[in-house]
């Protein structure tokens, strides 16, 4: 009897963990060239280079891949793959956009596909793409540990104009809505903190101190800083080492989330300001082994939906430690 390849769902080449290491992608990449005749799953390296709307030297994430780019990488434009109907930076696109993203970049169902960050960042937005990746489905998604070390342990990189990408086909997915929480839900759980016989969902917020305590301004012009009841302040740069701007390994990740008071056997939402930073928690309690994964969840608009949506005279913005 002759099975439909379509009913055994996306080929699987290698086992890759989430958290890959520059040598693993290298031997990865040496074992797995494409050819142009091939049909089998390929590794794609994914360049997901962001920069914040402040940064002081004006730098683009198109900009960067340009100078600089893992060998045979596509580029995944977060400012364009969202949701163009939000008023909000970064929400989850449609399925239907995701998947014509993904055919524009050239990306199949059954690659695999390592996302990466800029060497000048470190770990920041990679995260971010590789948890939209998982939230459509992708079967095969990592986070390369990362482009810095890339650099500088002497691994190939290109940089020019980019040829584009032949165009693939890739299946409108349906999306994981276990992963993602709204502002309604995030506003109940807000409401309920400290309530008796709430639930003790935890919020961790990874902006910095300043932005969470209030003390600081946001890089977004207007809007308020400040933090969500209840919240956990886990500033992004204290999971990651501060030379490389990698991700910490396992066991320093744990040290990290248990000094914050942070309870592994209790549910988790992740926040930042725009959803980016927020899925390096989601990254770091993987990592970790940091609670079980259905327990982790990310709040997709994030701080600046919420200081738009909320106010401090009614209690949802909360200011100091």
């Amino acid at each position: 009897m002759q099975m439909n390849k379509n009913l055994l769902g996306p080929r699987r080449i290698h086992s890759l963990p989430y958290i890959v290491t520059p040598k693993a992608l290298s031997d990865a990449l040496t074992k797995n060239v494409p050819t142009k005749i091939s049909t089998a799953p390929r590794v794609i390296p994914l360049c997901a280079a962001w920069f914040l709307p402040n940064d002081p030297k004006g730098r683009t994430g198109d900009q960067v891949f340009k100078e600089k780019r893992v060998p045979s990488a596509r580029f995944f434009d977060l400012d364009a793959v969202k949701d163009n109907d939000s008023p909000y930076p970064h929400m989850l696109p449609t399925a239907e956009d995701f998947a014509k993203a993904m055919e524009q970049i050239g990306v199949k169902q059954d690659d695999e596909v390592v996302v990466y960050d800029t060497q000048e960042l470190g770990i920041f937005s990679a995260p971010r793409v590789a948890w939209t990746l998982k939230v459509f489905g992708h079967p095969g998604v990592h986070i390369l540990n990362n482009f810095r070390l890339w650099v500088e342990q002497g691994y190939p990189t290109e940089s020019g104009e980019v040829e584009a990408a032949e165009p693939s086909y890739y299946p409108t997915p349906a999306i994981d809505a276990s992963k993602v929480v709204s502002f309604s839900e995030m506003k109940e759980v807000a409401r309920d903190y400290g309530k008796e016989g709430a639930e003790g969902i935890q919020v961790l917020d990874a902006r910095s101190k300043g932005r969470w305590a209030g003390t600081d301004p946001e890089p977004r012009p207007g809007l308020s800083s400040g933090h969500i009841p209840g919240s956990i302040n886990v500033p992004v740069s204290e999971l990651l080492d501060s030379k490389t701007g990698a991700l910490l390994p396992g066991d320093e990740l744990r040290k990290v989330l248990e000094s914050k008071g942070v309870d592994p056997e209790k549910p988790i939402i992740s926040s930042c300001g725009t959803g980016v930073t927020a899925a390096v928690i989601d990254a770091a309690l993987g990592e970790a082994g940091f609670g079980r994964p259905e327990m982790r969840r990310l709040y997709d608009g994030s701080w600046t939906e919420w200081a738009q949506r909320v106010s401090e005279a009614d209690g949802l913005i909360r200011k100091g430690a």
